[in-house]
């Protein structure tokens, strides 16, 4: 089976993952993607700066790393609700569902949240396959990992269109027979019964 090449990881933690000292709002932490031995994905940790300087020169380097400030996940009560399909529950969808024909979808709604400042590029890492690229949600700290495929300009257009009509709400269905008793296919008539002079003309 292929490795994945997409991934959802978990919200920032909380505490510093070696010394585990609670962060304040607006510290400084270090966030580092380390290779998971128990599946195809990732781990996320954590740091405060002064564990992550102190760290062994021998321990297992990270798959990637950024600096970051921490920011007060929002508990479910204060979440926003979301009362249709925005571009992140879909990404957050394609990502976790991971197939292949969503690639170019992927990315382009991955780009489309960056642009609106929901998502921030934070690293790309190559690989054997392409190009990783690692977002980080502003508020929430969620990464998701997104292989860039390197879409051609001339196809860029054409898939902006399917993702815009995958996020736009459906169409109603209109039931035939309830709209032929509302409009029913005759000649407009008058009051009375008597054909308009309108519908003479």
């Amino acid at each position: 089976m292929a490795l994945q090449e997409s991934w959802h990881v978990r919200n920032r933690s909380r505490e510093c993952s070696i010394t585990q000292t609670p962060f304040t709002e607006g510290q400084p932490i270090v966030t580092a993607l380390f290779p998971d031995p128990e599946s195809s994905g990732y781990v996320r940790k954590d740091f405060c700066e002064e564990a992550w300087a102190q760290r062994p020169t021998e321990d297992e380097p990270p798959f990637s790393s950024w600096r970051t400030k921490f920011l007060p996940t929002l508990s479910n009560d204060t979440q926003p609700v979301v009362t249709k399909q925005s571009a992140e529950d879909l990404l957050k969808q394609l990502v976790e569902d991971d197939l292949e024909h969503t690639e170019n979808t992927r990315y382009i709604l991955a780009v489309m949240l960056e642009r609106q400042k929901i998502l921030r590029e934070t690293d790309t890492q190559p690989t054997g396959s392409g190009i990783l690229r690692i977002y980080e949600h502003r508020k929430t700290g969620e990464i998701f990992i997104v292989k860039d495929p390197n879409i051609p300009l001339d196809e860029v257009e054409k898939i902006q269109i399917e993702v815009m009509e995958l996020l736009s709400p459906p169409k109603p269905v209109i039931d035939a027979e309830y709209d032929k008793e509302i409009a029913p296919d005759a000649s407009p008539e008058a009051p009375g019964g008597e054909v308009s002079d309108s519908a003479k003309d």
